[in-house]
């Protein structure tokens, strides 16, 4: 699949909101390392294994068909750097570093919230990658 539709990417960031909105308020890990396991399902095996998606497939058949959509490249780089930041919250919490691994969860959380208000800062990284590489094509 090169192409998501919205309404599926919004799903999993709704998912991902709820989940470490719960995670944070009550402190409860073993939701974050849920949350690590549903990310790196998706990453590994594309939006179909996505369980957040998977749930949201009946009510959004509708929208579907008209839906615009998001680069899988895009969007696979931003699932990267939730699973990144689930890590680091999990290496931290198991070190007893609780506040960093909450705010590496909070991190991803306000990330995929901005991301469902209209700004994907995960996508701004993407562009500024994609330029750096461009660049160091360039000069070589």
């Amino acid at each position: 699949m090169k192409e998501i539709p919205i309404p599926f990417v919004r799903s999993n960031q709704a998912g991902i909101v709820i989940v470490l909105s719960i995670a944070i308020v009550f402190q409860f890990p073993w939701l974050i390392a849920a949350l690590w396991i549903i990310q790196v399902i998706g990453l590994a095996f594309g939006p179909r294994a996505n369980v957040f998606i998977i749930a949201a497939r009946p009510f959004l058949t509708r929208l579907i068909a008209s839906a615009n959509t998001e680069a899988a490249e895009l969007q696979r780089f931003n699932n990267s750097l939730g699973v990144g930041f689930l890590t680091l919250s999990l290496l931290s919490l198991a070190l007893g570093w609780e506040l960093a691994g909450y705010i590496f969860a909070g991190m991803m959380g306000l990330a995929a919230l901005g991301a469902i208000l209209g700004y994907c800062i995960g996508c701004t990284i993407y562009f500024q990658y994609k330029q750096f590489l461009a660049r160091r094509l360039k000069r070589d």
